[in-house]
């Protein structure tokens, strides 16, 4: 019997009517594939390291299902409606983290999270992409690369939530608000005359912020350099990571063969360190296989931001398609002990809520940015 499933005739009027259907929902196949890939991997690997708990992996399959309905809701949206969205989504941001100074949550020794009764979110969240949204805004009209005066308005468009943050204290969270509003400056063509005087600006407001930092804070920078000066204490999660990916070799222990993981001797294993759970399971090829997955969606996102044709759509999908790398970026490099211990998830593969969904936000708008370009600016 003729097989169906094999006609070249049938597979191509699949793959068009699937594209058609893409297209009419403004969704980007390519990049939408690399998404559900990576959230695919995540959801095996968090089984194992959430101890074999089904519930995990159902909530986490929960939280992503709601981000990917905010993802299809925001590629509706004509990207001129979320132009002038982005000052009122930023003043809600902001009174938002003001609320969470007054009354929020406190949970592990830090007040970051709004308690509605049938769910905590953490407003930080909103902010990173609230953010490059207003940075953008506010640079559309403007010629660039910006000026003097423009610079010191987005210093105060990035630090008023930054400073909100630090103070909850979430310095990680932080650090990647100030790294995705900074990344539309930079993107905007910043004179290099300028970006070496605001870097040596930060280095100086470094030096100064050191004495504000909290002690767990400073020890973890400390521990940066010499984890085995308190391997008892604030080393204690980058030594069993190193252990962790060391351990896993080239293949891997097995899925759920983890010592370090399923012997609960690597702490936060189904969160901020979970890729080191991949090392120890699943070896160097399955960090290498993830890290691809993670390239490809990050190559794809910044050729849909290369495709837009005006100046807030090109610096606001520049910067999410950047910061998804540097989200990626601070967590191996955390994790596998080359940079500080900071607090930042595994983008779509640690367990999370808040920031899973405005991830996938953030995806949703720049599939809008794209899918739209041809309407903006009218």
């Amino acid at each position: 019997m003729y097989d169906a499933i094999t006609d070249p005739s049938r597979t191509r009027r699949t793959v068009t009517a699937t594209a058609r259907m893409l297209a009419s929902l403004k969704l980007d196949g390519p990049l939408l594939l690399g998404l559900a890939l990576v959230a695919a991997y995540g959801l095996f690997v968090l089984y194992s390291a959430s101890g074999q708990d089904p519930a995990s992996v159902v909530r986490a399959t929960i939280r992503l299902g709601l981000g990917t309905l905010a993802m299809l809701a925001l590629a509706q949206v004509n990207p001129n409606f979320l132009r002038r969205l982005s000052p009122w989504v930023y003043v809600v941001g902001v009174v938002l983290l003001v609320v969470v100074e007054v009354i929020g949550y406190i949970g592990k020794g830090a007040q970051r999270w709004l308690d509605l009764g049938f769910v905590r979110f953490q407003p930080s969240e909103v902010m990173k992409i609230a953010v490059p949204m207003l940075c953008a805004w506010y640079l559309h009209e403007r010629p660039l690369p910006p000026d003097g005066r423009s610079l010191l308005a987005l210093a105060a468009i990035i630090l008023v939530p930054v400073g909100l943050v630090a103070a909850q204290p979430d310095l990680g969270t932080a650090l990647l608000i100030a790294m995705a509003g900074g990344l539309v400056v930079l993107l905007a063509g910043l004179q290099m005359r300028w970006i070496a005087g605001l870097a040596g600006l930060a280095a100086g407001t470094a030096w100064i912020g050191w004495g504000f930092l909290h002690d767990y804070q400073r020890k973890r920078v400390l521990t940066f350099f010499d984890p085995e000066q308190d391997p008892l204490g604030a080393g204690y999660h980058i030594i069993q990571s190193q252990i962790a990916i060391g351990s896993g070799g080239v293949f891997g222990k097995g899925w759920m063969n983890g010592s370090q993981a399923q012997l609960e001797f690597l702490p936060e294993r189904s969160t901020d360190f979970i890729f080191a759970v991949i090392g120890e399971e699943l070896g160097l090829l399955g960090l290498v296989i993830l890290l691809l997955l993670y390239l490809f969606v990050v190559a794809r996102a910044i050729y849909l931001a290369m495709q837009t044709q005006d100046t807030f759509a090109r610096l606001l999908a520049g910067s999410l398609a950047i910061t998804f790398f540097v989200y990626v970026f601070i967590n191996a490099g955390m994790v596998s002990g080359l940079l500080p211990v900071v607090g930042v998830p595994l983008p779509l593969v640690s367990y999370g809520g808040t920031s899973m969904v405005t991830l996938l936000a953030g995806f949703g708008i720049l599939m809008s940015l794209y899918s739209h370009r041809k309407l903006v600016g009218s």
